[in-house]
């Protein structure tokens, strides 16, 4: 049987990202995210909303591009895998904590104050290291959609 550990979240930050290093200077950038899911009641006809919360951890250089450039309430989607952590804490209590590790990400909003978007899509912000690239500040500008000739 195979196995597969792969999430694929949008939302927004329910906090500013925290960077840390490690000893061997690694970066370790820690935040929350806030994905909501609406639906309508079957029964009442009622509009439902559910957010969910969760906790992500990005490491390396995609780890400083999200400090850099994410704050709360930014928009971000990500793509990574489930991490399971378990510690006693203190008072000799077990503790367990479920988190998404950060492979892939994506800006869903432009850079400026006010996530204002002037109908551009968002800068591609795919930090996955070696194979796939490493985001850059000097890239091209996105193409608009009205800029393509079809």
């Amino acid at each position: 049987m195979a196995n597969l550990n792969r999430v694929i979240l949008a939302g927004n930050l329910t906090r500013d990202p925290q960077l840390s290093y490690t000893p061997n200077n690694t970066a370790v950038c820690k935040f929350g995210m806030a994905i909501s899911r609406n639906w309508t009641d079957r029964n009442s006809g009622e509009k439902r909303e559910e957010t969910c919360f969760v906790d992500l951890t990005a490491f390396g250089r995609p780890g400083e591009i999200i400090n850099q450039y994410m704050s709360k309430g930014r928009g971000l989607l990500v793509e990574g895998r489930l991490q399971f952590s378990q510690w006693t804490n203190p008072e000799g209590q077990k503790r367990s904590k479920l988190e998404v590790v950060v492979e892939n990400f994506q800006f869903l909003d432009r850079r400026g104050g006010d996530g204002a978007s002037d109908g551009r899509p968002a800068q591609d912000a795919t930090a996955a290291a070696g194979e796939r690239g490493a985001w850059s500040d000097d890239a091209p500008p996105p193409t608009a959609d009205s800029d393509i000739p079809f």
